[in-house]
Formats: C-alpha cells, sequence, structure tokens
C-alpha cells in the first residue's frame, strides 16, 4: 500500500466520523428540542360590545346599556374588570340588576359575567358624556364612548 492510499482511507475514516458525529448530534438536539408539555392558550383578544342607546336623556332619567364581551377563546381563569370616568355632565353609572352597585370613575371593578346590563342615571341638564374601559388580566383593554344630548334643549 503506498503513501496515497494510506492517506484517501484515513481522510474517508475522518469524513465517516465527522459525517456520524454531525448526524447524532443533530437527533440529540432535536430530540431535547421537542417539548412534552401541551401548550394551552391562555391568552384570547375580546370585543366589547353594546347595544344601541338612546341619543337624549333628561335630568332623573335611566338608560339601560347592555353589554357583551366576545371573546376568540374561552379560558376560564380569565377576568374582567370594568372602570368608567365622565367626561361631561353629571350622573352615576349603575352594575347589575335587581341589586346594582354603584360604579365610582376610575375605580375597576370585578365583572361575574360576560353579559351585562349598566344602567346610566342623568343628574345633570347639559349634555353628558362618558367612557367604558373593560379590560382583563391579560393586559387587553376595549373603550366604549357614550354622549347623550338634554332632552329639554332638543
Amino acid at each position: 500500500m503506498n503513501k496515497y492510499d494510506i492517506e484517501k482511507r484515513s481522510f474517508i475514516k475522518r469524513l465517516i466520523f465527522i459525517t456520524s458525529t454531525v448526524t447524532l448530534l443533530l437527533f440529540v438536539f432535536a430530540l431535547n428540542s421537542c417539548d412534552k408539555q401541551l401548550e394551552i392558550q391562555t391568552d384570547f383578544p375580546f370585543e366589547f360590545e353594546v347595544m344601541p342607546v338612546p341619543k337624549s336623556i333628561a335630568k332623573g332619567e335611566t338608560v339601560t346599556i347592555r353589554c357583551t364581551i366576545k371573546a376568540e377563546g374561552n379560558y376560564e381563569n380569565t377576568k374582567y374588570y370594568i372602570r368608567y370616568f365622565q367626561v361631561d355632565g353629571s350622573g352615576k353609572l349603575l352594575l347589575g340588576s335587581g341589586k346594582m352597585l354603584t360604579l365610582k370613575p376610575n375605580d375597576s371593578y370585578l365583572l361575574p359575567e360576560q353579559i351585562f346590563r349598566l344602567h346610566y342615571v342623568s343628574e345633570s341638564t347639559v349634555t353628558q358624556a362618558f367612557d367604558i374601559w373593560v379590560s382583563d388580566t391579560k393586559g387587553h383593554e376595549q373603550k366604549v364612548s357614550f354622549q347623550f344630548n338634554d332632552k329639554g334643549k332638543e
């Protein structure tokens, strides 16, 4: 056997060794990268929808606002919160039916259901405007704005 044949055999052996090692390493990495845990999606965006409401209200009158939170998916541990801010005029916002909870501006309240009713009671004779914010535990937030003109000035 000449020197050329020995070098050729040595090169082939090294090439086979390197190829086998790389293949084995890739196989080990592929097995390690498989996650045996089932991924459960817990973060779903949502839409805050309200039914149409009148455009005018008189002092002392109540307007019912029917609300629905529609999430793209359902994760039972997601909680929704509501808060509101009165921009113009004065009034109070109530949550629920039967025994109602009076909401204070800019305080956050847990919503027990995804379908609920709000009741806005006018306390002034001027245009009234307020924003309602609904957020979830994952940081998603939706805003709906309302404006009521005074019925006496129509």
